[in-house]
């Protein structure tokens, strides 16, 4: 497993320096609009007071418009808000094509041909993903905190460290979600984007549910409804970091029973894998 790692680790060092350097450049940027904004406190105060309080809501802030003059307002406003959906695409892709990626391509069935087992393959290129996604979050804090260096803006490490975690939890469920669809679907692309839909249903129904109170107990349901990115600075919870990454580490679970007991395709898109699976788990049972 420890070859697969490393050598996933390798095929991965375009895609984690291309989306680090790409979201710490556009935290570099947000930095230098904060030290413009602060400057004129005041004057934008009162022009942005005029907006409906649902506008910030609707994007998690929690204290208001007057809060995104704060250092930790203005990043979650501008940046941490936004960061699930835009690094999701990173990981729902990968996740998608973990597996499924090589066996479309037909090389899958010739990889599983050496002394290699499902459970190894599967595993070493998942904590693969797991460690090119810390990568990227690893090169976006640094970007961060390189530009803070010369800014007003005020965050240590470990603060800016807390939401950090708490996105690579929801990254890491996506992806593994991603990787779950993939063992059920017909073809890549079609897990891939169901993933996406669910990431995005789930941005939406949990940022509304802050200005509706009555889509809250299905936000409850939403795996952004745990994210946390202003409120980590305060008080960061543990328990919801937990079974974030509980509910990933399932996914991951469930898509290595499914791998082990699905046929591997030569080539080319597949077709559902739900009705075999059921057949199969209740032939197991009916064994058992």
């Amino acid at each position: 497993m420890v070859t697969i790692f490393r050598y996933a680790m390798r095929r991965s060092r375009g895609q984690v320096l291309g989306w680090g350097i790409g979201m710490a450049l556009l935290g570099w940027m947000m930095v230098s609009v904060y030290d413009s904004l602060a400057g004129q406190e005041e004057a934008l105060i009162d022009l942005v007071s005029v907006y409906p309080k649902e506008l910030m809501a609707f994007f998690g802030s929690a204290e208001g418009m007057t809060s995104m003059f704060t250092p930790e307002g203005f990043l979650s406003l501008e940046f941490l808000s936004l960061a699930p959906v835009i690094l999701g695409i990173y990981s729902v892709l990968m996740g998608s094509g973990l597996l499924v990626s090589d066996e479309e391509k037909g090389t899958l069935d010739l990889i599983l041909a050496h002394p290699v087992t499902r459970t190894s393959l599967l595993g070493g290129r998942a904590c693969a993903f797991a460690a090119a996604t810390a990568g990227i979050l690893a090169i976006i804090w640094l970007g961060f905190m390189t530009a803070m260096t010369r800014s007003s803006m005020e965050i240590g490490g470990l603060e800016l460290l807390r939401p950090l975690l708490s996105l690579f939890a929801v990254l890491l469920l996506f992806g593994a979600l991603a990787l779950f669809l993939s063992m059920l679907l017909p073809s890549r692309r079609l897990a891939a984007t169901v993933s996406g839909l669910l990431l995005v249903a789930s941005y939406f129904v949990t940022s509304l549910a802050r200005i509706n109170e009555n889509l809250e107990q299905i936000a409850r349901f939403s795996p952004l409804n745990y994210y946390q990115s202003e409120k980590a600075f305060q008080h960061f919870n543990v328990q919801w970091l937990s079974g974030l990454l509980g509910v990933a580490l399932l996914f991951v679970a469930v898509a290595w029973w499914s791998f082990q007991r699905r046929d591997i395709r030569v080539g080319g898109e597949g077709g559902w894998q739900v009705p075999k699976l059921v057949r199969r788990w209740r032939a197991a049972r009916t064994q058992g």
